[in-house]
């Protein structure tokens, strides 16, 4: 149970005040930015290793260990990559100073040693225990002749395939971005071509990889690779087949857009998700027992930097910078994703739950703008269900008194029946007038996001694109409605996407509020967002790129005045990243005045805690748990002097110059008390999932007291919402339970 009475924790060993000049840190104090998002993806593989997790929740933590890395690698090492080679720009400068070969070195050492991890868990314990539950995952020589195996193959992938010989006439094909490829080396044995042959087969993306067989049993498998691997010598009749290996390519996948000259963003998007498969090769992932001549030929053919033969073990610090991964085992663990989402083996899973109604939206016979009218109403995905956010668009448009919709969409959903894009093209065709901001940047979406941008311009929403040099990233939606006499406005805030799927597998924050001077804000920043209006200052939202860094760092800098004139001070900090150096330092200056920092930094984070004289009063969690902790609270001293925020943006140069983003605060009496005794203490509780970052940048995992009982803050959630809800029951008209809960910021309509 939570004690609703609790204020944040202090901590109990903070120093007392004493005047300090601001002072200048070495690189020395801060962390690499990629090495410590290594670290954050180690966290992740800590959830597949840790035996107390189900067995296909682990599953998924070795698919979701994979999905991280691929992009790490199409993204970040391939900016340091250019960088380190004379090819591009520099990337963000680190604090820590590490040139962009040196880094490249380390994370191949340490990518290295974490993949070795990855296999070793899901050779050695994942794939036995799930031989325990019926799942098997077959090597094809232990299937023997099958009358199943060769229909499939005759009738369903033989005919996608296509055998690629490589010589002078026969060019070599490119190698999609992380597509899976059999090599080969062939000896001609009768017939007509060379001797030898380097050939290649593109495994079709288009089947499963996992190719079931029938039986008894649950679940049995064989891997579609493994399946063609054995059909080789069909596919080139006429050639023995000496060697061969499975491999995959990962490209270069920023689209850098800065530099572009272009009258139409969407047109230069799609040209550019065309050109993505011809990007520079960053990292070769093939089978560990493949030949070495395979390896020197794929390097040569990619212009990859590796060596053929794998060192020994005490020379590895001294292998360079290696591009060749060798994996023993599957390759592409989030092939294994599907397992995790097997019928009938709910036991293997997390348990399953119900989202709830958010709090102050249960009142039977009141509308969700009646509701929002009454008062702000918090959101918290996936404890309180996601269906709120899509009833504010459904029920704007259809409803004959709502006259104009505005919306920022990132990361859409990828289902065609969408909610929330049907609502919009609707609210269009019903003459509303609707507008979009879509985000075609958005990394990894850009071709989801190209699809449903033209699907909207095609039903009539006034469709924009934003700015070619920034991303917008925040996280709003504006209804204009009339009520009698007067036009009224109402506003969803979010730190999250617009996305029904990832509002369950994510934990975010939203606001639905009537206020005047936010929803004033907001129309100010779609004027921006679609016109270039500028000149209007922001009442009450805070936006990025122009004052959230500045903003950011006075809200540290009041906690230092305060501490230092004696006053309580205090700063609490829940977000994905702290990347900043300038917000760093300024939380060094903080904790040098006596500033109790609590910092929840779910991925990169490179501000060192604990480090004597210059961060004693600051510590770092990180949560990595069943959802992925997106959420982003920011508190600022005590008492009556406390303030809320929740913001689209982490502390990232990134996100404070180079995209648009808004933080917003949390004014309601009620709410804010709601983040300060129920949110900000449950996390800083959990000693189940959380782990505690050292000064040397390693995480160990906190550790309760003996028979103390286990707190898990998103178990904890879970329970609180639904035993919350169950004991709420509303009652028609009465006025009486939601309000007790969640308070009235505004007048009735």
């Amino acid at each position: 149970m939570i004690d609703s009475g609790a204020m944040i924790p202090k901590h109990e060993d903070a120093p007392k005040r004493r005047d300090v000049e601001k002072p200048s840190f070495k690189s020395e104090c801060f962390i690499n930015r990629e090495l410590s998002w290594l670290e954050f993806n180690a966290r992740v593989l800590e959830e597949a290793q840790d035996p107390t997790t189900p067995l296909l929740e682990r599953v998924k933590f070795l698919s979701i260990f994979s999905s991280n890395l691929d992009e790490f690698f199409m993204v970040r090492v391939a900016g340091l990559r250019e960088e380190a080679f004379g090819e591009g720009a520099a990337q963000d400068i680190n604090a820590d100073d590490m040139k962009a070969l040196v880094q490249l070195d380390a994370i191949a050492q340490r990518t290295k040693q974490l993949v070795a991890e990855q296999y070793r868990c899901l050779n050695d314990f994942v794939l036995p225990e799930l031989q325990q539950e019926g799942v098997h995952l077959l090597p094809l020589d232990e299937v023997g002749d099958s009358k199943e195996l060769d229909k499939y193959f005759r009738e369903t992938v033989f005919p996608i395939l296509t055998p690629m010989a490589i010589d002078p006439s026969h060019p070599r094909p490119r190698y999609h971005n992380r597509a899976l490829y059999l090599a080969a080396r062939l000896r001609r044995r009768t017939g007509r071509g060379p001797k030898q042959l380097f050939a290649v087969v593109h495994i079709p993306q288009v089947l499963p990889r996992l190719v079931p067989l029938s039986g008894s049993e649950k679940t049995r498998f064989v891997l579609l690779e493994d399946l063609v691997a054995s059909r080789l010598p069909e596919l080139f009749g006429g050639y023995d087949v000496k060697k061969s290996a499975a491999f995959r390519i990962t490209r270069d996948s920023d689209l850098d857009l800065l530099e572009q000259e272009s009258d139409d963003m969407l047109r230069t998007i799609e040209s550019r998700l065309k050109l993505q498969h011809r990007a520079d090769a960053v990292r070769l992932e093939i089978a560990a027992d493949a030949d070495a001549s395979l390896i020197e030929t794929i390097i040569r053919q990619e212009r990859l930097r590796g060596v053929a033969e794998l060192p020994d073990e005490d020379e590895q610090s001294d292998a360079g910078y290696d591009e060749v991964y060798r994996v023993p085992g599957p390759l592409d663990l989030t092939a294994l994703l599907p397992l995790s989402r097997l019928s009938g083996m709910e036991h293997l899973r997390d348990r399953p739950f119900t989202a709830q109604t958010p709090r102050g939206l249960r009142r039977i016979g009141e509308t969700l703008f009646e509701a929002i009218a009454r008062r702000d109403v918090l959101l918290h995905h996936p404890y309180d269900s996601f269906s709120p956010v899509e009833e504010f668009v459904t029920s704007a448009a259809i409803d004959p008194q709502v006259l104009a919709i505005k919306q920022t969409l990132y990361r859409t959903s990828t289902n065609r029946n969408s909610p929330i894009m049907s609502a919009l093209m609707r609210a269009a065709e019903e003459g509303k007038h609707v507008t979009a901001m879509v985000e075609l940047k958005a990394r990894f979406d850009e071709e989801a996001n190209v699809g449903w941008a033209r699907q909207l311009e095609q039903a009539g929403v006034h469709v924009v694109y934003g700015f070619m040099d920034l991303k917008t990233h925040c996280k709003m939606c504006l209804v204009v409605r009339r009520e009698g006499e007067v036009v009224r406005r109402y506003v969803h805030l979010g730190t999250g996407n617009y996305n029904p799927t990832t509002a369950r597998l994510y934990t975010d924050l939203g606001i639905f509020t009537a206020d005047e001077q936010i929803a004033d804000d907001v129309s100010v920043l779609f004027n921006l967002l679609t016109g270039y209006s500028q000149g209007h200052e922001l009442k009450k939202l805070v936006a990025a790129p122009d004052d959230l860094h500045k903003r950011t760092v006075e809200l540290i800098e009041e906690q230092t005045a305060r501490a230092q004139d004696g006053k309580s001070s205090r700063i609490f900090a829940k977000l994905n990243s702290l990347v900043d150096r300038r917000v760093i330092e300024a939380l060094y200056e903080a904790s040098q005045a006596g500033v109790p920092i609590d910092l929840v930094v779910r991925g990169i984070c490179c501000l060192r805690p604990g480090l004597k004289g210059i961060s004693e009063t600051i510590r770092v969690r990180s949560i990595v748990d069943r959802f992925l902790e997106h959420s982003r609270i920011f508190v600022f001293g005590e008492g009556d002097n406390t303030q809320v925020f929740f913001s689209s943006a982490d502390w990232m140069p990134r996100n404070f110059y180079r995209r648009v983003e808004v933080m917003f605060p949390v004014e309601s009496a009620v709410l804010k008390k709601r983040v300060l005794t129920e949110l900000v203490p449950i996390f800083l509780k959990d000693d189940a999932r959380a782990r505690i970052m050292r000064p040397d940048g390693q995480y160990q995992r906190v550790r309760p007291a003996k028979d103390e009982t286990l707190h898990r803050c998103q178990e904890d959630l879970l329970e609180l919402h639904a035993a919350e809800a169950a004991s709420k029951a509303a009652i028609p008209g009465d006025g009486v339970g939601d309000d007790a809960v969640t308070g009235s910021s505004h007048p009735p309509a």
